[in-house]
């Protein structure tokens, strides 16, 4: 029973909230001094997380570690104690005030969830093509093709508009069909793929950046939720002041 209600003090206690906090930020600070002197980190933003630090010296990841594991034992602390919260204030009359915090909160886990999505899944890569290519982006079936590259150029020779038209294959049928222009990239099967450069002569090639975050939904859902709360908690709070 001791053990019980130390656990339930330490997950149901907002103390716990800000020590957890705390020790992230000095975790944090460690990595700011551990990550330039290793050059294992420079390919950590083109491979996902969760793969890449298998891979990877426990001295020179702990700090990674153990930040997961703070943010882990956070979230579960966010989580009870909003549950708490909504049951034991479930009879004020001032609804809205108490669920605002908790949209808040709501914000932040689904903002944990899509690092932990990307962390699991992300990727990214870059790919030269041509008319033509080919560009494997996802398991053993699954390509890219680039149909078309149109280039225009104005009276000096200068480039001012570019497309480039693209198929998604699997297994040799055409899921979608798609064209990216510039700040319009493809966004399709939970891809983003952009042109990163493109080159007319001696024949039209464009380069190419493949990145796939399986987070990046859940990331807009969270900051949206996370603002809405803000935004409503700051207005309540005026509101009453009045």
């Amino acid at each position: 029973m001791i053990l019980f209600n130390y656990i339930y003090n330490f997950f149901f206690s907002l103390r716990t909230a800000l020590w957890l906090l705390v020790f992230s930020l000095i975790t944090l600070f460690a990595g700011a001094f551990i990550m330039p002197l290793h050059e294992e980190f420079q390919v950590l933003h083109s491979t996902p997380l969760f793969e890449w630090i298998q891979d990877q010296p426990l001295k020179i990841t702990w700090w990674l570690w153990t930040l997961i594991g703070i943010l882990a034992v956070l979230a579960v602390n966010t989580l009870l104690c909003s549950i708490e919260s909504i049951i034991s204030k479930r009879k004020v009359t001032q609804w809205l005030l108490l669920i605002s915090p908790q949209i808040i909160h709501a914000g932040f886990l689904f903002i944990l969830l899509a690092h932990l999505l990307s962390g699991i899944g992300a990727s990214q890569k870059m790919a030269a093509a041509s008319e033509g290519s080919m560009v494997q982006i996802s398991g053993e079936n699954t390509v890219l093709s680039v149909k078309e590259i149109n280039m225009s150029f104005d009276s000096r020779g200068y480039l001012n508009d570019w497309d480039v038209s693209v198929e998604y294959l699997s297994d040799g049928n055409v899921l979608h069909r798609d064209i990216i222009r510039p700040n319009q990239p493809s966004t399709r099967m939970g891809f983003n793929i952009n042109v990163k450069d493109l080159r007319p002569y001696p024949r039209e090639v464009v380069l190419l950046q493949i990145n796939r975050e399986p987070g990046a939904m859940w990331a807009l859902i969270g900051g949206i939720l996370f603002t809405l709360g803000i935004i409503t908690l700051i207005l309540l709070k005026i509101r009453m002041e009045r």
